[in-house]
C-alpha cells in the first residue's frame, strides 16, 4: 500500500507539473523554467511541444554520460522513459489546456500564471519526496555539481538561469523576436515556485501533521 502511494504521487506529481507548464504556456508570458528549451524548439521549429520534451531530456541525460564517465550508473538510464512519460503528460495538458478559450484579459492571464505556479510547487511536493527516478533536469544538475564540486542549490540556481539565457537566445537569433518562449511569467515561476512549495508544506505540516521530505533529491 505504501508503495503504491509513492508510485500514485510520482506520476500525480509529474502530472501536475505538466498542467502548470501548459498553463503557463497558455498565458502567453513564457514558460515555467523546466519546459522552457522544449516549448523555443516548438515555437522555432514547430516540434511537437511533447516530443521536443523527450528530446530535450534525452539529450541531459546524454549529457550526464559524458559529464559522470564510470560514475554514471544503469539506472541513471531510467531517466529516459520517465522524460518520455513526462512528455506524454505535456502534451496531454497543452490539450486540455488548449480547451480553455483564448484571453487578452490581463485579470485572466495573471491568474493563469498564478495557478500554473502554484501547479508546479504542488507537483513537486508530490513528486520530489518520492526519491523514485528524479526527471534529467535534476540529475544533470546533480552531475554538475559532483563534477564542479559545488552544492547542489547553487548549481540549481546556475542550471535554471542558463536554460531560461540559451532559450531566451535561441528565439532571438530564429525568430528575431525579443522574448518569445521566455516571458515574465518564465522569470515569475523561476522566482516564487519554490517559496510557493515552502508554504504548501508548512500548510500541509499545520492540518495533518505530516512534514514532506523535500531534500531527497
Amino acid at each position: 500500500m505504501i508503495e503504491f502511494r509513492r508510485i500514485f504521487n510520482y506520476v500525480f506529481g509529474l502530472f501536475l507539473i505538466t498542467l502548470g507548464v501548459g498553463l503557463s504556456i497558455k498565458s502567453n508570458l513564457g514558460s515555467t523554467p523546466v519546459s522552457s528549451i522544449p516549448y523555443t524548439l516548438n515555437v522555432i521549429w514547430g516540434i511537437e511541444i511533447g516530443v521536443a520534451t523527450v528530446i530535450f531530456h534525452t539529450m541531459l541525460v546524454i549529457t550526464e554520460l559524458i559529464l559522470l564517465r564510470r560514475a554514471f550508473k544503469p539506472k541513471h538510464f531510467l531517466q529516459v522513459p520517465v522524460g518520455i512519460l513526462f512528455g506524454f503528460f505535456t502534451t496531454i495538458s497543452v490539450n486540455l489546456v488548449n480547451l480553455l478559450p483564448d484571453t487578452s484579459n490581463i485579470i485572466l492571464i495573471v491568474i493563469m500564471v498564478l495557478v500554473s505556479t502554484f501547479l508546479v510547487a504542488l507537483g513537486l511536493f508530490f513528486y520530489v519526496p518520492t526519491n523514485i527516478v528524479p526527471l534529467s533536469v535534476e540529475g544533470i544538475t546533480q552531475a554538475i555539481a559532483i563534477v564542479s564540486n559545488q552544492p547542489f542549490t547553487k548549481v540549481k540556481v546556475f542550471f535554471d538561469v542558463s536554460v531560461v539565457v540559451l532559450s531566451f537566445v535561441l528565439c532571438f537569433i530564429f525568430t528575431g523576436v525579443i522574448g518569445g518562449s521566455v516571458g515574465i511569467g518564465t522569470i515569475f515561476s523561476a522566482i516564487f515556485v519554490g517559496i510557493t512549495l515552502k508554504y504548501i508544506n508548512k500548510v500541509v505540516l499545520h492540518f495533518t501533521g505530516l512534514n514532506a521530505d523535500l531534500k531527497k533529491m
